[in-house]
């Protein structure tokens, strides 16, 4: 690698939903012979992937975790002092340009941008722009997004706005490259199970309730994959051990791109992440939104997949036992609708999102 190549830095809160786009430019950058580092919180430090340690710089930053007058001070308070940290490191690092993801994190590093005349560029997910992404918006130079229409309202941003994807990671490039296998009609049917990066308990509380709902003969077809958080593991494993379910338990699946291609339906919230993911792969879904977001994003994001026949979008509060078995039995029941929503969901993907963000970002830094 060249020391004297132009420098992008990248900016991204530190949940897989944020991280792996910007792992995702970060390869494509480096192949086309630029350096990258990544400025975020402490929790990407236990993501592995492109970025060590040595690659990544910690900028003090915070949630907006409530609004008593307390907590806005103490947010206010951390990212002006994350803001300071960053202004020191752009000076040091000189970069060509700042790229964000969303998430407060990315705050400090754009808006030391902005006060140092680097060019910035944010990308956003979903198919409502985050707060952090918003306020951003019209302080930096380019905005990406992943869905198209995102700002049509908004002439001043649409602009400045070009749809690019959500950029993929290389692991799910390779699983997108597996068929979609069709379940044979008494064959195994391989459910996998997740609830973003941290779990979701509402999986833990409705998916065995489910099981047990099903018909006898479907239990022993069934091959299920779920993430469970560790405190829910117990009442979780005691389900599947006593209707005799093939059943692997986890908190966290490191080669999760891979579940994904061999599975025949999967049972999900609707970050943007997985829902880009699931597209790009192109398998069917069952997406539960996480209720009470103030943008609804998740709600919009599972709507992109619903709205093409590659999902079923089922809000949380008809998220029921009863509900799960009879949409597991009835998909079941008629393999080749499994085959047409994987499908209509690969229709939507897109597998050249990081090639089309990297000529952006180089555009935009004139480089």
């Amino acid at each position: 690698m060249d020391k004297n190549a132009p420098l992008i830095l990248l900016a991204a809160g530190g949940t897989g939903g944020h991280l792996f786009p910007a792992e995702a430019l970060g390869v494509e950058l480096i192949r086309r012979g630029l350096r990258v580092r990544l400025v975020t919180d402490a929790r990407a430090l236990h993501y592995s992937g492109l970025f060590t340690p040595d690659d990544i710089d910690v900028v003090p930053s915070e949630t907006v975790r409530g609004r008593s007058p307390l907590a806005l001070l103490r947010t206010v308070t951390t990212l002006g002092h994350g803001t300071l940290v960053a202004i020191r490191l752009v000076r040091r690092l000189k970069p060509a340009a700042v790229v964000g993801f969303g998430g407060y994190p990315t705050l400090p590093p754009l808006m030391a941008a902005r006060f140092l005349g680097v060019p910035g560029i944010i990308h956003d997910a979903n198919a409502v722009l985050g707060r952090a992404n918003r306020f951003l918006s019209r302080r930096v130079k380019a905005i990406a997004t992943s869905l198209p229409g995102v700002l049509d309202r908004d002439p001043d941003l649409a602009g400045k706005t070009v749809t690019v994807g959500t950029p993929m990671r290389p692991a799910i490039l390779t699983a997108a490259a597996v068929p979609f296998a069709q379940p044979e009609p008494n064959g195994p049917l391989r459910i996998l199970v997740v609830g973003g990066s941290q779990g979701a308990r509402v999986m833990s509380d409705i998916v065995p309730g489910a099981i047990e709902k099903l018909e006898p003969m479907l239990w022993s077809r069934l091959v299920l994959t779920q993430q469970v958080r560790k405190e829910d593991m117990e009442r979780v494993r005691a389900i599947n051990e006593q209707r005799k379910i093939n059943a692997e338990l986890a908190p966290f699946f490191t080669d999760l791109p891979a579940r994904l291609a061999s599975s025949h339906l999967v049972i999900s919230r609707s970050g943007a992440g997985t829902v880009a993911e699931l597209a790009a792969i192109g398998r069917p879904s069952i997406l539960v939104p996480l209720p009470g977001a103030i943008d609804q994003d998740q709600f919009a994001n599972a709507g992109v997949l619903a709205d093409v026949g590659g999902a079923l979008r089922i809000a949380q509060a008809d998220f029921t036992p009863d509900r799960l078995a009879a949409e597991i039995s009835a998909l079941a029941a008629e393999p080749a609708r499994l085959t047409a929503m994987a499908s209509a969901a690969r229709g939507v993907g897109r597998l050249d999102a990081a090639e089309r963000l990297a000529d952006l970002v180089i555009k935009t830094a004139g480089i």
